[in-house]
C-alpha cells in the first residue's frame, strides 16, 4: 500500500468535492489490462475522481511461454510510472496495488512484482484465485442492495465464481479468461466451448438463496450487455443492474459467436480492443449459465476494485445504504438546502402512511432518494430542469438501485417541474416501471409541487404541515395559523392537482 501523504502538490478542493474525504486509489494489474481508479474517498458510495485503463496484454502468449509478455511488461512499467505520478497529482493518500491471474501464474511474475514495488515503494498484493473471487463478491455486495446469487468475474486469464448473499462463499477460479481460453483453444470457438464445458462441469456451487441470479462482472461481459441493450427496446442504456433472463442471454450469446459482428447494431459502442474477445466471452457466458442453471443475468459495473475498497471500510459503513448515501452526498453538494431535502423525506413518509399508500422496502428507498435529489437542478433554466433531471438520474453513478428504481427517481422529479396534467407526457424511462411504481412516483411529484410552494426550498415550514384523512375519507392538509400567509392561489391550484393524482378531494385547513 502506497502512502502519498507527503505529496508536493497542494491545493484547495472545489466546492463540488466532499471536503471530509481524501482520495484513495486501486491499481489492478490484470492479464489483459492495467487500470488505476482514484476514488474521492473511503466511503460506502465512493465517487470516481479518475479512471484510466491500458490494455497491456501481460498474459498474451503465456499458455505457450509460461511467461509474461515481454512487450506487455515494458508497456506496464511505463503505465504504472504514469499512474504513480497521477496519484501524486491528485493527492492520493492511499494506494492499493493488486495483481491477478497472469502475474501469479507466470514464471517471471515475481521479478515483475519486484520492479512494480520499486516503482510504488510499497507492497503489491498478488491475489490467489480465492482472494480474487472474494473481492469480486464484495464488489457485488458494494454495488447491489441485498444481493443473492452467484457472481462470475471474467478477466483475461481466469474466471472466478463465488456465492454472494449476506456472506461471501468460498470462491473458485477457472482458466477461462478471454486471452487464456483463446490460446488454449487455438482460436477455435468449438474447442473453446468444449474446454469451458469440461471445466465448468467440475464446478460445485450451491445457490445461497431462492433466487438464481448470476451477477456478471468484467469488461468483456459488460460489452455483451451493451450489445444486448442496443439490440432491444430498453429505454436506459446503462449496464449496471441491467437484467435479462438466462435463457435470453444464452440465445444472444450464441448469436454473438455464430455471427459476423461487424454489422451488428451497437457494436460501435464496444471498444475495438474488446471486440476480439466478445465471441470467446459469449462462449464462456453461455456455458456458465448452462452449468449453473441460472434463471437471471444481472450485469454489474462493479467488481474486483470496488470489492477492495469495500473491504477497507468498517462493518458499520458497509451496512449503510449505498443509494441513500450517494443521493444524500449529491444533495449536500448541489441542493439549496440539504436539510430541506431531509424534511421532504420525513414528511412524505408520514404522508404515505396517512394516505394508506403501501410501500415496499425499495419503494421506501426510492422515495427517500427522490427527496434527496429533488433540488439538485435548481441552477438550470426552469424550462430545462425536468429534462436535466432525466439526464442526471438516468446516468448518475448510483448503485444499489434497479432500472425500475431509476425510473421512479426520474419520474418524481421530472413531473415536479413539467407538471402532471393530461397534456404532459411521461418520460420514456417510465416504461421501465410498473403501473404501481409509476403511480407512487406521480403522487410524490404532486406532493413536491405543493410543499415547495409553502417552504420556498428552506427548512422549518414542512414539519409544521400535517396531512390526514377525515371521517368522510377526504384528505385534509393542515397549516398553522401563524404561517397561514403562505397560503394563496398558486398553492390552492397545486393542492387541486394533488387531489387529482390521489383520486380524492384534498382540503387545506388553517389550524
Amino acid at each position: 500500500m502506497h502512502d502519498a501523504s507527503k505529496t508536493v502538490f497542494q491545493f484547495e478542493l472545489g466546492q463540488g468535492r466532499l471536503q471530509s474525504l481524501v482520495p484513495i486509489a486501486v491499481i489492478d494489474i490484470g492479464s489483459n489490462s492495467v487500470r488505476q481508479v482514484i476514488y474521492e474517498g473511503l466511503t460506502r458510495s465512493p465517487s470516481v475522481l479518475f479512471n484510466e485503463k491500458v490494455l497491456c496484454g501481460l498474459g498474451r502468449g503465456m499458455v505457450e511461454s509460461g511467461r509474461l509478455n515481454e512487450s506487455g511488461v515494458e508497456r506496464a512499467y511505463a503505465v504504472l510510472r504514469r499512474f504513480r505520478a497521477l496519484g501524486e497529482q491528485l493527492n492520493v493518500c492511499r494506494t492499493q496495488v493488486i495483481a491477478t491471474a497472469a502475474v501469479r501464474d507466470a514464471e517471471n511474475g515475481a521479478e515483475f512484482i519486484e520492479n512494480v514495488e520499486r516503482i510504488f515503494g510499497c507492497h503489491v498484493e498478488v491475489l490467489t484465485g480465492a482472494m480474487e473471487a472474494r473481492y469480486s463478491g464484495m464488489g457485488i455486495q458494494c454495488g447491489f442492495h441485498k444481493p443473492s446469487g452467484i457472481a462470475g468475474d471474467i478477466g483475461g486469464g481466469s474466471l472466478e465464481l463465488v456465492t454472494v448473499d449476506k456472506d461471501i462463499g468460498e470462491g473458485i477460479t477457472l482458466p477461462l479468461g478471454g486471452l487464456r481460453l483463446t490460446e488454449l483453444s487455438g482460436g477455435s470457438l468449438a474447442k473453446a466451448k468444449s474446454i469451458a464445458r469440461a471445466k465448468l462441469k467440475e464446478v460445485s456451487l450451491n445457490w445461497p438463496g431462492i433466487e438464481r441470479n448470476f451477477y456478471a462482472v468484467g469488461g468483456t461481459w459488460r460489452s455483451l450487455a451493451k450489445l444486448h441493450i442496443a439490440n432491444h427496446d430498453h429505454q436506459l442504456p446503462l449496464v449496471h443492474d441491467y437484467q435479462v433472463s438466462a435463457r435470453e442471454m444464452m440465445d444472444f450469446c450464441k448469436t454473438i459467436y455464430t455471427s459476423d459482428l461487424s454489422d451488428m447494431k451497437g457494436v460501435d459502442a464496444v471498444s475495438k480492443n474488446r471486440r476480439d474477445l466478445l465471441p470467446i466471452g459469449a462462449v464462456v457466458m453461455r456455458e456458465t449459465l448452462r452449468a449453473l442453471k441460472a434463471d437471471r443475468v444481472v450485469m454489474s459495473s462493479l467488481g474486483l476494485r470496488e470489492g477492495v475498497v469495500y473491504s477497507m471500510i468498517s462493518d458499520e459503513e458497509q451496512n449503510r445504504d449505498s443509494l441513500l448515501v450517494a443521493c444524500r452526498d449529491l444533495s449536500t453538494l448541489r441542493a439549496r438546502n440539504p436539510d430541506h431535502c431531509q424534511e421532504l423525506a420525513d414528511w412524505t413518509e408520514k404522508a404515505f402512511v396517512a394516505l394508506g399508500i403501501d410501500e415496499t422496502e425499495d419503494d421506501w428507498r426510492h422515495r427517500t432518494a427522490s427527496c434527496y435529489l429533488a433540488d439538485i437542478a435548481w441552477r438550470a433554466h426552469p424550462d430545462f430542469r425536468a429534462q436535466q433531471y432525466i439526464g442526471i438520474i438516468a446516468n448518475a453513478g448510483f448503485v444499489g438501485i434497479s432500472h425500475e428504481g431509476r425510473a421512479y427517481l426520474a419520474m418524481a422529479n421530472y413531473h415536479r417541474y413539467s407538471g402532471l396534467g393530461t397534456k404532459v407526457a411521461a418520460p420514456a424511462i417510465a416504461t421501465l416501471a410498473s403501473s404501481s411504481v409509476q403511480k407512487k412516483a406521480r403522487v410524490l411529484a404532486a406532493m413536491f409541487r405543493v410543499l415547495y410552494l409553502f417552504s420556498g426550498t428552506m427548512p422549518g415550514v414542512i414539519p409544521r404541515l400535517s396531512i390526514d384523512k377525515d371521517g368522510s375519507g377526504r384528505v385534509v392538509l393542515s397549516i398553522p395559523e401563524a404561517i397561514s400567509d403562505l397560503c394563496g392561489e398558486r398553492p390552492d391550484e397545486r393542492i387541486r392537482q394533488f387531489g387529482n393524482e390521489l383520486g380524492m378531494e384534498v382540503k387545506l385547513e388553517v389550524v
